[in-house]
């Protein structure tokens, strides 16, 4: 035994300076990605967001392939399937009057399901971590796998669900014409008309229409509830889908049972840069220390 560490020490003698060398280039790597990444996204947004969904989308698929994980991947060729129809239907133009509605609807019940499968993950691994699981005669290990891997399907799910939605909303109020990423919108927003779905407020009993609660913002503006609220936490935007003022999000959601979704929301943001750009980084590094031939 006292053979084989000496012999281990031998070996690895001298490697000190290599591995600082390598823990300054992967901390170096780290630090300028993040710099230009925020640059990135500051300078061109849509084709940082475009490129961040891609990866999003890409890389935990090639993970689970590689390590045969088939029931993720039924999930994911089910989700891609009908978010894929979801999407069609929201870049065609002319943009069909149902199609917000639907796709807001669709988007919201995964970010529901997502928020709701995270949220029971967390549950598990925490009762996991307290020996709770002890009470349901259940192994700490089959309990934490269970644990971890609802956490990771809610907040991948959520993930993906927020960025599918953010572009089929930006395009579908462009194809409306009440909205316009920079500039002016193309078409005059009148009192009685929606500007997420452009369909009319008001309706009377005889006419064809949706009939729903509406909800003013500051600025005047008003929507159906249903659409100002898809708009701002499905879509992922934070003002006045007409005229760009500021959402007030805490007064929109003055239930406190609601305010938890506006927080998930930005955890998810947060966690879009672990699973999308993250490994990225580190096969960078992993190439810079292959050319400078370090192990």
């Amino acid at each position: 035994m006292r053979v084989e560490h000496a012999r281990m020490h031998a070996k690895h003698r001298g490697h000190e300076a290599m591995h600082a060398e390598m823990v300054l280039i992967l901390i170096a790597t780290l630090v300028v990605a993040q710099l230009l990444l925020v640059q990135w996204k500051q300078r061109h947004p849509r084709s940082y967001n475009m490129v961040t969904l891609f990866q999003m989308w890409v890389v935990p698929l090639y993970f689970t392939v590689k390590l045969h994980w088939w029931r993720f991947l039924v999930i994911w060729i089910l989700f891609s399937a009908v978010t894929a129809f979801v999407t069609f239907r929201a870049t065609r133009k002319p943009l069909v009057q149902t199609t917000p509605r639907l796709v807001y609807k669709w988007f919201l019940l995964i970010y529901k399901i997502s928020y709701a499968t995270g949220i029971i993950g967390y549950m598990a691994v925490m009762f996991t971590l307290f020996g709770l699981n002890l009470l349901f005669k259940i192994k700490p290990e089959d309990a934490m796998d269970f644990g971890i891997s609802l956490l990771f399907y809610g907040l991948y799910y959520g993930v993906l669900e927020r960025d599918f939605a953010e572009m089929c909303a930006d395009y579908m109020a462009s194809t409306i014409g009440f909205y316009s990423e920079s500039g002016m919108p193309t078409k005059h927003l009148s009192d009685s008309v929606c500007a997420v779905c452009g369909q009319q407020i008001f309706v009377d009993v005889s006419e064809e229409g949706i009939i729903e609660n509406t909800y003013r913002l500051s600025c005047n503006h008003v929507f159906h509830e249903f659409c100002i609220r898809g708009w701002c936490i499905v879509g992922k935007k934070q003002t006045c889908p007409y005229c760009k003022e500021k959402v007030d999000l805490k007064r929109m959601f003055s239930n406190p049972w609601e305010r938890p979704h506006v927080m998930y929301g930005q955890l998810l943001d947060w966690l879009r840069y672990l699973v999308a750009w993250q490994p990225v980084i580190i096969g960078l590094v992993q190439g810079i220390n292959y050319i400078l031939g370090l192990e």
